[in-house]
């Protein structure tokens, strides 16, 4: 199981059980300046206080379960403007929006996707970029993000 998933499956039911919806964990090991970053959302937004309850309760948690050996930084966010999307149901929730995505392995002799999300079904998203379409595996996926949109 990939530390991200680890990590998730620890520390989902902590948020959830605080009335968050919880999003997603970006795990970046960078030595000592290591971050682990968990996305929270609720249907009233998140605010300081929100992200700190979430922070002292999962603190809790990885200090007891030990996953993390290294010296890392705890950081509790909403997830923005630029919302990362994690799961299958996170893009069906956003086709028709632009997105950018970046993957693991080249689809079409590339890794950096920024366009339309047109579809996300049976674990493929169908990005278009420049009026040309993209068939990406969700598996694929290392990072995608909304592309916020100012009026």
């Amino acid at each position: 199981m990939a530390k991200v998933d680890q990590l998730s499956d620890m520390l989902r039911p902590a948020a959830e059980a605080l009335g968050y919806e919880f999003l997603g964990v970006e795990y970046i090991g960078q030595g000592k300046h290591t971050i682990l970053r968990i996305y929270i959302d609720h249907e009233n937004g998140i605010n300081v206080d929100d992200c700190a309850s979430v922070s002292h309760q999962v603190s809790g948690i990885l200090e007891v379960e030990d996953p993390i050996s290294s010296q890392y930084t705890l950081e509790v966010s909403s997830p923005g403007m630029d919302r990362p999307l994690f799961t299958m149901a996170h893009f069906s929730d956003y086709v028709g929006q632009e997105v950018q995505i970046r993957c693991h392995v080249g689809v079409d002799g590339r890794r950096k996707f920024k366009g339309k999300l047109v579809s996300a079904t049976d674990e493929t998203l169908v990005v278009e970029v420049d009026n040309e379409t993209f068939d990406i595996d969700f598996q694929d996926v290392d990072k995608a993000n909304l592309v916020p949109v100012f009026d």
